[in-house]
């Protein structure tokens, strides 16, 4: 069994992670290869990790950047395994046997299409500078495996997956959401009307680049609109009911309260936004501003 571990770079020094994959693949005589794909980064950072092409199977430089759901799918051009394990560039492995765990679990369970090992921060409180994206893991998406496995489709992540050649193969992230936001969630919607099923286990990777709170909610603002593009896709609305935020919208659109709630909204956008940039966030608050957001844009 190979693997092949696709990682996707954009703006960040992924020489550390590159070079822990690499220690435990020569200390376990792994078979597996590296491939990096990065989305037109700045100059700097195509510097910073240009000594890694000589370190890994191939490392491509796109002169475009062409999104998080094309890079994914684009590693299908290069790969050699029967099982793709997709990183994103920021995280950072804390267990040397990261990819050994991996492995023996698709030894020990053959009908494994997809698998999720999950995802840690510091557990040291973040900075006030920093709590709000800190605050949003720890609480909504650092979940342990038994609350994962209740919602497994819902709980997938793409920042440390493994996924069978073949499935994805048959089941490409969808082209047409380049940005920020639920194209994850889209492509495990996509995998459970398949019914292919999405194992979960405890072997998560570190984030180790935390936006600031301004960073962070520029890019909540993008998932919306990637989620705005969704809902008015006829052919997608049903993929994405079991989400929080469409479940939340359609509660209001079938009541007829749309008005009542944009209007609340406007009312108390300033007052919501300056708390999630406090440093002392609610994180009720953001579901308020991400529902404000996504009324205002399906108007």
């Amino acid at each position: 069994m190979k693997l092949s571990i696709c990682i996707p770079v954009f703006n960040f020094d992924a020489r550390e992670l590159v070079d822990d994959i690499k220690k435990e693949i020569e200390k376990n005589d792994i078979d597996a290869e590296i491939i990096l794909i990065d989305d037109a980064s700045n100059d700097r950072f195509k510097t910073i990790n240009g000594r890694l092409q000589s370190e890994v199977k191939y490392f491509i430089f796109l002169e475009k950047n062409i999104g998080r759901s094309k890079i994914r799918n684009l590693f299908l051009q290069y790969i050699k395994g029967d099982y793709l394990l997709f990183l994103d560039c920021d995280g950072k492995i804390t267990n040397p046997n990261f990819l050994k765990i991996y492995i023996e679990f698709l030894r020990q369970t053959k009908k494994t299409d997809v698998l999720y090992g999950g995802r840690t921060v510091s557990k040291n409180i973040a900075d006030k500078k920093h709590i709000l994206r800190w605050k949003f893991a720890v609480e909504r998406e650092n979940l342990p495996v038994v609350m994962r496995n209740d919602k497994p489709y819902l709980s997938f992540q793409t920042n440390n997956f493994i996924i069978k050649k073949e499935v994805l193969n048959k089941i490409k992230f969808n082209p047409e959401f380049e940005n920020y936001g639920y194209e994850d969630l889209l492509f495990a919607m996509d995998l459970k009307s398949e019914h292919i099923k999405i194992h979960h286990i405890d072997n998560p990777i570190f984030n180790n680049d935390l936006e600031s709170n301004e960073v962070y909610l520029s890019k909540v603002e993008e998932s919306v609109e990637s989620l705005t593009k969704m809902l008015k896709m006829d052919s997608l609305r049903d993929k994405i009911s079991e989400i929080k935020l469409v479940k939340a919208y359609t509660f209001l659109q079938k009541k007829h309260l749309e008005l009542v709630f944009l209007s609340f909204f406007n009312f108390l956008e300033k007052r919501i936004k300056r708390n999630l940039l406090s440093g002392h966030p609610n994180l009720r608050n953001l579901d308020l501003y991400k529902l404000g957001l996504l009324l205002r844009k399906m108007k």
